[in-house]
């Protein structure tokens, strides 16, 4: 069984069943399903076989769901892009992935137009009309583009439903997710079928999702969370994606409520603007029944405020786009543990190991490593990666965690961002977590700084709620909750802090700003 396969037995059985609500319109799994086949059928007649790989540069729109289905349908392989990345980014990784097709939004036809120069390998562009004036400009393309250039619409209308799906193996591509590449170019990580069922299926199965269920997708689609969690787990149980275009605090309340949504998923830092939203009100999400939060970690002051005004329990979670991606997540039928990311899921085993591969004592911090159906085939188009991460079969991290006696796992930070401060080892999460429980604070962010006497000292950007909160009231409130070494040497005030697409504050922009 798989993804493609699920969906189209959902279409047969349920055709009426609504798969996705977008922009006040609903679509049925059967409609979708025929959209499905008809891109399918197209991008055949363009050429596109298993085993091509084809570059996605889309948001949250019913084109990236039908795009992947129908990709997956042909045996051929995803590779979801960020629209908004610049163009070097997003030339870099559609060279590096040999993507043989683009499909893009109309607000990037001023990339396509660039032409060879921006996308070597690429022989068809399929852009996706959002504006009206879109079809005039595809007509004005100059000749040289016309031919390779195509209309996402026209393609489905004009093809039959007629694509049968492609027989692939398991260890077949189906995605290749770049990571965001916080140190140097981003990698490609080589998602099989096999990778992408299975995580989907174990995430709906230990999060208990039903047909029954509305799950708000404002997370963006093209990263890996969204992609498993709102996308894939949802559509094999039959549910509805509610498809928000892009993050925005009115939009979400006003779907939850006018919708019924019934699951919520975000990231920390849009769970901290929901909660900082004076129109947000508790009857909104009165039919959540579970929020999940995955990403980076959530502070626990901000699980508790959160949940505590919209009367919602947050379960946090885990994962990375090599282990496709969820490893742990908080049980919903047991005990919820603040500051966990939880148990592992079904089929999935995680543990804490030292330098050596040794699995370290109940409590004590190392590096966390995991194996599973899930864990990636590789890096594209790179081995000594591949090896260094892959490890007699487990998935080494990089995050540093520990696990207790109840088999619930902590992420205690990246093994990059320790800091040490005179042979101490300062975990900026610890430190970020006092700062979120001061009332006057919104959000804070934690880094080392080289130190003449310690080797490095301990860096606070804060953002404040209290415009009258001075850096000595913070460091008077950090000394009755840190031990010294712990303690922020420097506090900086900024309006905001430096966040990625899916709400990810980035140290390392603000290590840069110190240089």
């Amino acid at each position: 069984m798989s993804l493609v396969s699920h969906v189209q037995q959902i279409a047969t059985q349920y055709p009426e069943k609504v798969a996705y609500h977008f922009m006040g319109r609903d679509t049925t799994y059967a409609e979708f399903q025929q959209s499905v086949e008809r891109f399918a059928s197209a991008l055949q007649l363009l050429g596109i076989e298993k085993g091509d790989n084809v570059g996605f540069l889309l948001g949250n729109s019913p084109h990236f769901l039908i795009s992947l289905y129908a990709t997956m349908r042909i045996g051929a392989t995803a590779v979801p892009i960020n629209p908004i990345y610049t163009s070097e980014e997003i030339s870099y990784i559609v060279k590096n992935s040999d993507a043989k097709a683009i499909i893009a939004l109309d607000a990037l036809l001023p990339l396509v137009e660039k032409g060879e120069d921006i996308f070597t390998t690429v022989e068809n562009y399929i852009i996706c009309e959002t504006q009206p004036d879109t079809a005039d400009k595809l007509k004005a393309l100059p000749d040289s583009l016309k031919g390779k250039v195509k209309s996402f619409t026209l393609l489905i209308s004009n093809s039959s439903p007629n694509a049968e799906p492609v027989e692939v193996l398991d260890d077949d591509n189906a995605v290749i997710l770049y990571t965001s590449g916080t140190t140097g170019q981003p990698k490609g990580a080589m998602l099989t079928y096999k990778n992408v069922y299975s995580n989907a299926r174990d995430v709906a199965e230990y999060l208990s999702f039903k047909p029954e269920d509305r799950i708000i997708a404002t997370l963006p689609v093209f990263h890996v969370f969204a992609l498993t969690v709102v996308v894939n787990a949802p559509l094999l149980m039959g549910a509805t994606i509610l498809l928000v275009p892009r993050f925005n605090l009115q939009d979400v309340f006003t779907i939850a409520k006018e919708c019924k949504a019934t699951v919520f998923a975000g990231v920390p830092t849009m769970y901290n603007f929901l909660y900082q939203f004076p129109e947000g009100k508790v009857e909104d999400f009165s039919t959540i029944r579970l929020a999940i939060s995955g990403g980076s970690s959530l502070p626990v002051a901000l699980l508790h405020n959160f949940e505590d005004k919209f009367n919602v329990r947050v379960s946090e979670g885990y994962g990375l786009s090599e282990a496709s991606p969820v490893t742990c997540f908080n049980p919903i039928d047991r005990d919820r543990k603040p500051g966990s990311i939880g148990t592992n899921i079904v089929n999935v085993e995680n543990k804490v190991v030292n330098e050596l591969g040794e699995e370290v004592p109940v409590g004590e911090v190392g590096e966390l490593i995991v194996r599973g159906p899930n864990v990636m085939k590789g890096y594209y188009k790179m081995p000594e990666e591949t090896e260094n991460t892959i490890r007699d079969g487990w998935l080494y991290t990089g995050d540093l965690a520990r696990q207790d006696e109840e088999g619930y796992f902590y992420i205690v930070d990246r093994k990059k961002d320790m800091i040490i401060v005179g042979g101490y080892n300062v975990y900026p999460r610890e430190v970020e977590e006092v700062l979120f429980e001061h009332p006057g604070i919104i959000e804070a962010a934690v880094v080392g700084v080289p130190d003449p006497t310690f080797g490095e000292s301990v860096l606070a950007f804060v953002v404040k709620k209290d415009q009258s909160l001075t850096k000595e009231q913070l460091h008077d409130y950090c000394v009755e909750k840190l031990a010294k070494y712990k303690l922020p040497k420097q506090f900086e005030f900024l309006e905001e802090l430096p966040k990625n697409t899916t709400g990810k504050i980035l140290r390392r922009s603000l290590k840069e700003q110190t240089i």
